[in-house]
C-alpha cells in the first residue's frame, strides 16, 4: 500500500511538471507542446517570439533575485551592420567555435534563439557574408555561404535529449524549431559551444546554447544573413545565458544608423545612460515581448485625435528590432496618414516603387535627409509618465528607390491586429536602453555613428578578466557596409599581414549615364580624398543599378611599394564607410557596399630576387668591363714607354740635317 501511494505521487508530481511545459496559448497565437514519438509541433509566432507568457513569469523571480546580488560587469560592445532600406535588418557578428568561425546574424528583440547554419543542412540558402578571416597570420579568404561546422570546433557539445526537450529521431540531442508570422521556418538541432563578441568587447568569450540549422524556409531561406540572434525574453535567448551565468547586468542597448548611412552599435550589459535619456515602463508580465507604455501621438505638434487605449490593444505597442516598419491599429493608422498628408501639402503625392504595394509617397523633398524637417512634420510619442520622444523624417519615411529626391511613409495599418508595433526606422539615430533588470525602456536621440564619442566613452575595451574562459577568439579583418566611430574600432589583430590591394565595391544615386562624363574627375577625388595617387586608383568596372550606378575600384600601393601599413589599409575603408568622402552634387550620394584586401601573391625566389640578380650581373658586367679597359690601357703605356729602334734605321731627324 506504501509503494502504491509512493507511486501515485510519483506520478503526480510527474503530471504537475509536465503540466509547466503543456501551454496551449490561444492569446499569443501559437502552440507549445510536449514532443510525442514521431511528432514535432511547431510553434506559430506572431511576432517572431518563442517564449509562452507563463514560461516566462516562471523564472522571472529567480533572475530577478540573482540581478540584486550583481555588482559591475563587464559588457560586449559591438558593431552592426547594414540598413533597413537595403536589407529590411540589422546584423552583427558573433563568432562561434574553437577555432572561432563567423557569421552574420539578424539582431532580433522578438526572437528569442540564436541560430547559424549547420554543415548539416539539408535545405539552407546560400547567405553571402562579405567577411576577411585571417588564418594564421598571413592569409586572407573571402568567406561565402558560411555553415557551422561542429565537428571543427573543439569546444562543440551536443545538448542531449532529456524529457525537457524536443528530440531528433534518434532521441539523442535536443531540436528546436520555429515558424514566423511571414510563414518562414528554421529547424535543427541545440548545441552548446564558446561564443566570441568582438575584438571591442569587455567581455570574455562565453559558452552559450545555439541553434544549429538543418532546414529554412521563405524568407529565412531567401536573406543574406546567416541567422537569427535573439535578444527576447526566454531561456534560450543569449541574453537570459549571459544574465543566468552573472557575466553581464540584465540589460543591452541598441543605436541604429541613420536613413543612407546604416550600420551603428550594440550593447550587450549595461552603460550608463545619458542625463537627458527618456524612459517609459515596460511590463513583462504583460507579454513576452518589450512593450512601452504610448499614449499619444502628435504631428507637427498637434494631438491626434485619438483614444489612448489604442495604443493598448492585444500586446500593447511593442517594439521589435526585427521588424523594418510601424504599423498601427487601423484607426491610429488614418488618423497619422491624414495628418501628415496635411503638412505636406506643398509636396506632389507619387506612386510607390513597387506597384504591388500602394504606398504613400511625396517627391520634391531633396536628396539631403538633414534638410527633410523643412518638408515634413515633427512626430512625437507620449507616454504615460508624460515624457515625449520627438521624430524626425527619418524615422517614418523611407527613401523611394526609383525617384530621386522621393520618400514613402514607412508607416501602414496593422489590419485587424490592434497590436501596436515599432520596427526598426521608428529608432534610427536613437541610442534604446532595454533594462531589463528595472523594467523600463530608454531613449535617447543622437548620431549613431558617433555612439561613443557622443557617450565619451573610449574606444579601446577595458583589459578582460583574468578569470575569463580563454583570450579572445576573434581574429577577423571585417569589411562594413556600416559606419564606425573611429579607426580604432576595428582593432586589428594581424600580425604581419601584408595587405597588397583593395577592392571596393560603390553604389551612387545617379545614373550610369550621368556618371560615365564623371569617371576621370571621380578617379582624382577618390585618390584625394584617400590620400594616394591617381595612379594607385583603377576603375574595374561600371555598371547600371536600377537608378543608380554601380562601380567597382581597386587601389594599390604607392610604385615601387609591395604593400599597404595596416593602418594605411583602415584608414581608408574606414573612411569610405563612415561616408567622410566629399563628392559634388552632380554625383548625388554614394555607399560603400563592399571591400575586399588581398595579400600579396606567393611569389618564387626567382620572382622575389631576380631584380638584385640583375643588378648583380649588371654590376659584375660593369666591373669587369671596366676592370678590362684599365688592362688595354696599362699595357699601351708599357708598350710605349720600352719603345726602341734598331741600330741600322735611320733617325728622320737626321735625314733632314745638311752634310
Amino acid at each position: 500500500m506504501a509503494l502504491q501511494r509512493t507511486q501515485l505521487i510519483s506520478v503526480v508530481f510527474l503530471i504537475l511538471s509536465l503540466a509547466q511545459w503543456v501551454v496551449v496559448s490561444g492569446d499569443y497565437g501559437k502552440v507549445l507542446l510536449l514532443p510525442n514519438e514521431g511528432s514535432r509541433t511547431a510553434m506559430i509566432l506572431p511576432l517572431q517570439h518563442s517564449v509562452p507568457n507563463s514560461y516566462v513569469s516562471d523564472f522571472r523571480p529567480r533572475r530577478q533575485l540573482q540581478r540584486s546580488q550583481s555588482q559591475h560587469h563587464p559588457n560586449a560592445r559591438m558593431r552592426l551592420h547594414d540598413d533597413l532600406l537595403r536589407n529590411g535588418y540589422y546584423t552583427t557578428r558573433l563568432w562561434i567555435g574553437t577555432p572561432p568561425q563567423s557569421f552574420a546574424l539578424i539582431v532580433d528583440t522578438g526572437s528569442t534563439v540564436t541560430y547559424v547554419p549547420c554543415s548539416t543542412c539539408q535545405h539552407c540558402g546560400k547567405h553571402q557574408m562579405s567577411i576577411l578571416r585571417v588564418k594564421g597570420v598571413s592569409a586572407l579568404v573571402h568567406a561565402l555561404d558560411p555553415k557551422f561546422q561542429p565537428e571543427d570546433s573543439e569546444t562543440y557539445q551536443p545538448v542531449k535529449c532529456t524529457w525537457q526537450c524536443n528530440c531528433d529521431a534518434d532521441r539523442k540531442q535536443c531540436t528546436y524549431e520555429r515558424r514566423y508570422a511571414e510563414m518562414s521556418t528554421s529547424s535543427g538541432v541545440l548545441g552548446e559551444d564558446v561564443v566570441s563578441f568582438g575584438n571591442q568587447s569587455e567581455l570574455s568569450p562565453q559558452r552559450a546554447t545555439f541553434g544549429c540549422e538543418n532546414d529554412e524556409t521563405g524568407d529565412l531561406y531567401t536573406q543574406h544573413a546567416d541567422g537569427i540572434m535573439g535578444l527576447g525574453r526566454g531561456d534560450l535567448s543569449i541574453m537570459d545565458q549571459l544574465v543566468e551565468k552573472k557575466v553581464i547586468s540584465d540589460s543591452f542597448s541598441l543605436c541604429y544608423g541613420g536613413m543612407g548611412v546604416g550600420g551603428g552599435a550594440m550593447v550587450l550589459g549595461s552603460i550608463s545612460p545619458p542625463a537627458d535619456m527618456i524612459f517609459t515602463h515596460s511590463d513583462p508580465g504583460r507579454s513576452p515581448y518589450y512593450n512601452i507604455n504610448l499614449k499619444e501621438v502628435h504631428v507637427a505638434g498637434k494631438r491626434l485625435n485619438l483614444n489612448p487605449k489604442v495604443f493598448d490593444g492585444k500586446h500593447g505597442t511593442v517594439l521589435d528590432s526585427g521588424t523594418t516598419y510601424a504599423y498601427l491599429p487601423e484607426s491610429a493608422f488614418i488618423a497619422f496618414k491624414h495628418a501628415i498628408m496635411k503638412e505636406t501639402h506643398s509636396l506632389k503625392q507619387i506612386s510607390g516603387p513597387d506597384p504591388r504595394y500602394n504606398d504613400i509617397c511625396f517627391s520634391g523633398a531633396g536628396s539631403d535627409v538633414s534638410q527633410l524637417s523643412k518638408s515634413f512634420p515633427a512626430v512625437d510619442m507620449v507616454f504615460e509618465n508624460g515624457h515625449k520622444l520627438s521624430l524626425s523624417p527619418e524615422n517614418y519615411l523611407f527613401r523611394h528607390l526609383k525617384v530621386r529626391g522621393a520618400y514613402c511613409l514607412g508607416v501602414f495599418s496593422n489590419g485587424n491586429d490592434p497590436t501596436t508595433l515599432l520596427g526598426g526606422i521608428v529608432v534610427r539615430n536613437t541610442l534604446v536602453m532595454y533594462d531589463r533588470e528595472h523594467t523600463k525602456i530608454g531613449f535617447w536621440k543622437t548620431n549613431c555613428s558617433e555612439l561613443w564619442e557622443r557617450l565619451h566613452v573610449s574606444d579601446a575595451p577595458s583589459p578582460m578578466s583574468p578569470k575569463s574562459e580563454g583570450t579572445n577568439l576573434t581574429k577577423a579583418f571585417e569589411p562594413s557596409v556600416a559606419p564606425s566611430p573611429s579607426p580604432s574600432q576595428y582593432n586589428l589583430e594581424l600580425g604581419e599581414l601584408q595587405i597588397a590591394q583593395i577592392i571596393i565595391v560603390i553604389s551612387f544615386n545617379v545614373s550610369y549615364m550621368e556618371i560615365k562624363p564623371h569617371i576621370t574627375e571621380l578617379t582624382g577625388l577618390i585618390a584625394n580624398e584617400l590620400n594616394v595617387n591617381t595612379s594607385q586608383v583603377h576603375l574595374l568596372n561600371v555598371s547600371s543599378l536600377g537608378n543608380g550606378s554601380l562601380s567597382k575600384w581597386l587601389i594599390t600601393p604607392r610604385p615601387y611599394a609591395d604593400f599597404f601599413t595596416n593602418a594605411t589599409a583602415m584608414s581608408m575603408i574606414t573612411r569610405l564607410s563612415e561616408h567622410r568622402m566629399q563628392i559634388p552634387d552632380s554625383l548625388g550620394s554614394y555607399k560603400l557596399l563592399d571591400w575586399n584586401a588581398k595579400p600579396p601573391l606567393k611569389r618564387t625566389w626567382w620572382q622575389q630576387y631576380y631584380l638584385v640578380v640583375a643588378l648583380a650581373v649588371l654590376f659584375t658586367l660593369i666591373l669587369g668591363l671596366a676592370a678590362f679597359g684599365i688592362f688595354l690601357i696599362w699595357k699601351n703605356r708599357q708598350q710605349t714607354e720600352h719603345s726602341y729602334e734598331p741600330v741600322d734605321v735611320a733617325v728622320k731627324e737626321q735625314e733632314l740635317q745638311p752634310l
